[in-house]
């Protein structure tokens, strides 16, 4: 609770500044230097809420707070047993598949191929004997040895025989042969979905793991190692250079002539030397207006918001909630 109370207080104190810099720059407006107009402003950083899609206990904590860190670096993990079996999982059922559909793809190994090879040789030598035999009945046969039962016998054998090479030849051919072209589809598509399941696996496990995506300050630690972290729950604020920026607040007067792209000058306590900046925003509309139609009095109370963001090797000069002053150029 103390690290959600902390980041509310920020904002509130956010709009503090605002509230009490409208009434500055009000009262800027007629004390200024006729020939340096300055306006009151604060700087306001836009952080960036780093944290993992997976749930799961803080395991470990790279960085600190205050810490510069460079992108990809490496911010916290979440404990990822559970992922790292699925992954595991997962990549054994694909090497599964594969072998299984380069099995079908390739046919009978070559030791079975060698028992079919086998076979037809068995089963041509007993078809030339029953052929020799049959060539001997019929010449028996015309001289009155056999009967012609026993001939027809020899027909039988040796027609038999003869259909026993032809069956283990088209099985020889069979067993060269891969799996039938469906039953290989049928086992790519359980590739793809197992490289599927794998790349899911390996999502998730890289979830557990959160690097800075790009480079900047860690402004806040949300959590401390041992904690649960629920999914989408922020565990580092970072603050990357460019999201620093100044809003400041200037008289009707004057918003009309400006522009996106305005140079102005940033001056704060405690600066080496004053900070360039470029106005990247003008708000549309006043932020404060008196509760009646509009009048050559109450016109000098309306005053616009403007925003301004320094270089990005000037913007760490400058700090949250930290009051300055703007010179336009």
């Amino acid at each position: 609770m103390a690290r959600h109370e902390r980041a509310f207080g920020r904002s509130r104190f956010a709009a503090l500044w605002a509230s009490c810099f409208i009434a500055g720059a009000i009262a800027a407006c007629g004390q200024r230097n006729a020939d340096i107009a300055t306006y009151q402003g604060y700087v306001e950083g836009e952080f960036v809420y780093l944290s993992s899609s997976q749930s799961g206990t803080l395991a470990h904590l790279s960085v600190q707070r205050g810490q510069s860190v460079a992108a990809d670096a490496p911010l916290f993990a979440l404990e990822s047993t559970d992922e790292m079996a699925a992954l595991q999982q997962a990549q054994h059922q694909l090497a599964a598949a594969r072998a299984q559909l380069a099995d079908l793809q390739t046919g009978k190994r070559p030791p079975e191929v060698d028992v079919t090879k086998a076979q037809l040789a068995q089963a041509i030598a007993q078809a030339r004997m029953a052929a020799q035999q049959l060539a001997r009945d019929e010449a028996q046969f015309r001289a009155g040895g056999i009967s012609q039962q026993q001939l027809d016998n020899s027909r039988t054998s040796a027609a038999t025989t003869a259909a026993q090479v032809r069956e283990v030849r088209s099985q020889l051919t069979v067993a060269r042969l891969p799996s039938r072209g469906s039953q290989v589809h049928a086992q790519s598509e359980q590739v793809e979905a197992a490289q599927a399941a794998l790349a899911q696996a390996q999502w998730r496990l890289d979830q557990k793991r959160v690097a800075a995506p790009r480079a900047g300050l860690v402004y806040d630690t949300l959590y401390r190692i041992g904690e649960w972290v629920q999914a989408g729950s922020p565990v580092i604020q970072l603050l990357p250079p460019p999201n620093i920026k100044v809003r400041f607040f200037v008289p009707e007067t004057v918003v009309g002539p400006l522009a996106v792209g305005r140079h102005v000058v940033i001056h704060c306590d405690g600066c080496a030397a004053d900070i360039p900046a470029t106005v990247t925003y003008i708000a549309t509309e006043a932020e404060y207006t008196p509760p009646v139609i509009y009048s050559n009095e109450t016109r000098s109370k309306l005053v616009f918001m403007i925003e301004a963001h320094p270089s990005a090797a000037d913007a760490p000069k400058l700090h949250p909630g930290q009051p300055v002053t703007v010179r336009l150029q």
